[in-house]
């Protein structure tokens, strides 16, 4: 089955939110999204019980990837910030189980929280040692709902995907393997050319996760900085498929460049990024969170 990526609804208010800068103020990119009747996450970077023990629950790696361990920073401030109520938060997608997009969970213990069957086989029920090295098993001993999916025959843009229509409408979990097995983008329609006054242009967005660490990565008039290259191969379980998941979704940046923005979790550039280069026409960007107007939500 081929999916449009459009239902016949008005369109949700997508906000991009940087939920843990990094060393070299590298944001931690999580969407916020507002669905019909509840809210949903993309990813949930650093959380308040990370930032209480970064020893226990980040581990050697903290002393790399430096966070801010900012309480300000964290999904679930950064909802209340918004004005909204994280009990609302009945949904987190993830891309992966890295640290950087998982620390948040044990802060929304009443969301389900929605993964591919081959992330959750390896990063939590059988990991092997290469696994066991990279997760953090502390960041999910709360044990979380989840709610597992494979991708089988439907289709969209030539990517394998998993339709959550059941999550918020026409939102889809997309195949982008590579960075990490079971690897998975996460496909949110916009706002249908709905006039929203803050951090949401209306387009669409797909977070890819990591599946690349730079715009240039799918962009090819963008030079990208031979240390990311390095980088990334060090970083991924999968090197392997990594050429061809840059050039899909380069294609797919390309071809759907007027209605999609195409994002990653670190890129500080481009379309939700905190560098000055980062266009604002093309989806904004990531900043402190304004409550929206009266009655929007």
């Amino acid at each position: 089955m081929t999916h449009s990526g459009h239902g016949t609804f008005d369109g949700m208010r997508i906000h991009q939110l940087n939920c843990g800068t990094m060393t070299g103020g590298i944001p931690s990119r999580v969407l916020l999204v507002e669905a019909p009747d509840h809210l949903v996450l993309v990813d949930t970077g650093i959380g308040l019980a990370d930032i209480a023990d970064p020893a226990g629950r980040l581990g050697p790696l903290r002393h790399v990837l430096r966070p801010a361990l900012d309480p300000a920073e964290t999904a679930v401030r950064r909802v209340e910030a918004l004005g909204l109520d994280p009990r609302d938060v009945r949904h987190i997608v993830l891309t992966h189980f890295d640290l950087d997009h998982v620390g948040g969970l044990a802060d929304f213990p009443e969301a389900t929280v929605h993964v591919t069957s081959e992330g959750l086989t390896w990063a939590v029920r059988t990991p092997r040692f290469m696994e066991r090295r990279r997760y953090r098993r502390p960041q999910v001993a709360h044990r979380p709902l989840y709610a597992e999916y494979e991708f089988a025959s439907d289709r969209w843009e030539g990517f394998r995907v998993v339709p959550l229509d059941h999550v918020a409408p026409g939102m889809m979990m997309v195949d982008l393997p590579g960075h990490t097995v079971g690897h998975a983008g996460v496909f949110v329609p916009g706002g249908a050319g709905r006039n929203f006054d803050d951090d949401d242009t209306g387009r669409d967005i797909l977070h890819a996760g990591d599946a690349f660490y730079h715009r240039g990565q799918i962009d090819p008039t963008i030079r990208v900085p031979a240390s990311i290259g390095v980088q990334e191969r060090a970083l991924a379980l999968q090197p392997d498929a990594i050429a061809l998941t840059h050039s899909g979704l380069a294609a797919l940046a390309a071809r759907r460049a007027g209605s999609l923005d195409v994002v990653c979790a670190h890129d500080p550039s481009g379309p939700g990024g905190t560098s000055s280069d980062s266009p604002a026409s093309t989806g904004g960007r990531m900043s402190d969170p304004k409550p929206p107007a009266r009655g929007s939500h």
